[in-house]
């Protein structure tokens, strides 16, 4: 066989492994936005719980839950954004917490105000609300719970409820039907990608641990 000839095969058997590499890229770039969205099963629980960001949707698919009978009531993280928050005092400015704006998007989708609830502590990060919606949980003697938030955040909010909790009490996790995601070419869309890029490591995060302080959603 000639050097020329070896050359060539060389050249094919790495055309050919470069053609394998760009298509298992291609595979699990279109495959990770899709596994990071998940929906557990519903069941009747104590509460529906709108997690803090995803303003409007995440309020509204707790109305529609609520309005299906899922739940007697409906609860509302009450987000904290401190720096932010003493930037405009300093400025005089009035600070209108989402909290806020999800009570009256849920009483717009016909939600009745003694049945919204507002948990009272204000939390930044996914852990500290599902530290707060287990307490509370716990607190009450329920057992279970229903959790809204954004498609490609429910296999890190399941993931993040289970390494805290251990699974009691229940969350049962769902997503927003009407929230803007596009997991078959999320990497065209700069708020996509930074979604399935942020859960990624999020769940990296969780699996070793909570090494890393984790940022509100």
């Amino acid at each position: 066989m000639s050097a020329r000839t070896r050359q060539w095969q060389c050249a094919q058997v790495s055309l050919l492994i470069l053609v394998l590499v760009a298509g298992f890229v291609a595979w699990m770039l279109r495959g990770i936005a899709h596994w990071l969205v998940v929906a557990d099963p519903l069941r009747p629980a104590a509460a529906i719980v709108v997690l803090g960001g995803g303003m409007p949707f995440r309020a509204m698919e707790a109305a529609a839950l609520y309005q299906h009978g899922w739940a007697p009531q409906v609860w509302v993280i009450r987000g904290t954004a401190p720096t932010a928050e003493a930037a405009l005092a300093r400025l005089g400015i009035q600070v209108i917490g989402e909290e806020t704006y999800n009570r009256q998007v849920l009483e717009q989708l016909g939600v009745p105000s003694e049945a919204i609830r507002i948990l009272p502590e204000g939390v930044q990060t996914t852990v500290g609300e599902v530290q707060l919606i287990a307490r509370e949980l716990r607190r009450l003697g329920a057992d279970r719970v229903i959790v809204v938030t954004s498609k490609p955040h429910t296999r890190r909010v399941r993931a993040t409820w289970r390494a805290l909790s251990g699974g009691t009490p229940q969350a049962i996790v769902r997503y927003t039907t009407e929230e803007p995601y596009h997991p078959t070419r999320w990497w065209r869309q700069a708020s996509d990608a930074l979604a399935v890029s942020r859960e990624v490591f999020g769940l990296l995060n969780v699996w070793a641990g909570f090494p890393v302080r984790q940022e509100s959603q």
